[in-house]
């Protein structure tokens, strides 16, 4: 039996004796099958080719894959009293990263903001001794390996621990996830955003994307929830999904305006409550 890994997105199903026929990450319209067609590759054979990188990003640990592999996000490893948590998950899986990360104290839990970041995400669980892999509910349909150790939650709004809270924000995916803590680095709060919004590469304003590579807009409905639901939410950084594309300082400020900026652009009023 093999759990194969989709060559384009990363992510990695269930064991199995031949591969997928499709990835059903890749068929939906939020993502795409690659120019030269469906191809799998598995996690023995990224270890052969690939090594886990390790970077400090603005003040957190950045795990990635180098060379780069599928969707370039890389993970960020947020310290707090009940333990460090994992955001989002890459599809390596290493020995060597794994003792790397125990040294700096583990992984207590793992956090997902949505399924293009779902990756190996078991493996990484279970590395750690089975720890939890906290997804939203309203994201089911896309885990690819089922396993005991995934936690679903419902609604919009779970507080995770002192001090850290996730929050639907959807447009992306209905269960798009961002995570809310009052002490990032330097003590300053701050938002782990994935691509729910998505920094623009000017690194002063966010987009609310429902597909990012093929350029599709999120709906005005779900923007303006996401705008009601991080309204009262106080942050200076914000952190996007891979290498150095976060806005450090001022952050809300740039959400603000981002908001404006989307509904000028699609002729829409916010609505004021």
């Amino acid at each position: 039996m093999t759990r194969f890994v989709c060559s384009t997105c990363g992510t990695q199903y269930g064991d199995r004796t031949d591969p997928p026929d499709r990835c059903a990450i890749c068929s939906d319209d939020r993502q795409y099958v690659g120019w030269s067609g469906q191809h799998w590759t598995t996690l023995e054979a990224l270890q052969a080719a690939h090594t886990v990188r390790f970077e400090v990003d603005d003040g957190l640990l950045g795990v990635g894959i180098t060379p780069a592999f599928g969707i370039p996000q890389r993970s960020l490893v947020l310290p707090t009293p009940a333990g460090n948590i994992l955001w989002e998950a890459t599809s390596l899986v290493t020995a060597a990263a794994v003792a790397e990360l125990e040294a700096v104290g583990g992984i207590s839990t793992i956090v997902i903001s949505h399924p293009h970041f779902y990756a190996s995400m078991v493996e990484w669980s279970e590395a750690f001794g089975g720890v939890p892999i906290v997804l939203h509910a309203n994201d089911r349909e896309w885990i690819a390996r089922p396993s005991e150790h995934i936690e679903l939650w419902d609604g919009d709004v779970l507080p995770l621990t002192d001090g850290v809270t996730l929050y639907r924000c959807p447009g992306h995916f209905p269960g798009s996830t961002v995570l809310h803590s009052t002490a990032g680095p330097n003590g300053r709060p701050i938002l782990l955003a994935g691509d729910a919004l998505h920094v623009a590469q000017d690194r002063r304003h966010v987009s609310f994307m429902y597909s990012v590579p093929n350029h599709v807009p999120s709906h005005p409905d779900d923007v303006e929830e996401i705008r009601r639901r991080l309204d009262t939410v106080d942050f200076d950084d914000l952190y996007g999904f891979t290498w150095g594309l976060n806005i450090i300082g001022g952050a809300r400020a740039c959400v603000d305006e981002s908001f404006e900026r989307y509904f000028r652009a699609v002729g829409r009023s916010p609505v004021r409550t």
